[in-house]
């Protein structure tokens, strides 16, 4: 198969961004199993169900990004939990602690305008 610069472009972004969210999300796994869950709540969902949402968003969706499974779909979980990270929980906070949310979000917002590329199992599944 040939790749051109763009599907290794957009395979390095998969691969980078996701890897970098993993590291976030992680930790938060590791929440989920504590006597008693210590997360924000910032739109009102409650704390577990904010602690869920936000490691799925940053440990399961980038964990599928990473392969190119449903690349699109599951780029939307980390936007929207950047969005909420940078505007809501670091609204009022200095830039410098809203901008690792910033660099996410637009990290994210590019694979899902791009798309998987042809170095992903969306590619492949779709060729049949």
């Amino acid at each position: 198969m040939n790749f051109n610069k763009n599907d290794i472009a957009i395979f390095l972004a998969r691969i980078f961004f996701s890897s970098f969210m993993i590291t976030h999300g992680v930790p938060k796994f590791y929440r989920i199993f504590e006597e008693k869950i210590r997360f924000a709540d910032p739109i009102g969902l409650g704390k577990e169900l904010s602690l869920y949402l936000a490691t799925f968003s940053e440990l399961i969706a980038p964990a599928l990004i990473i392969i190119g499974l449903k690349t699109r779909f599951f780029s939307v979980f980390p936007v929207i939990t950047m969005i909420v990270a940078a505007f809501i929980v670091h609204g009022d906070d200095p830039f410098k602690k809203m901008e690792p949310a910033l660099l996410f979000l637009v990290g994210f917002l590019i694979i899902l305008i791009n798309g998987p590329g042809k170095i992903s199992i969306d590619y492949y599944l779709g060729k049949k």
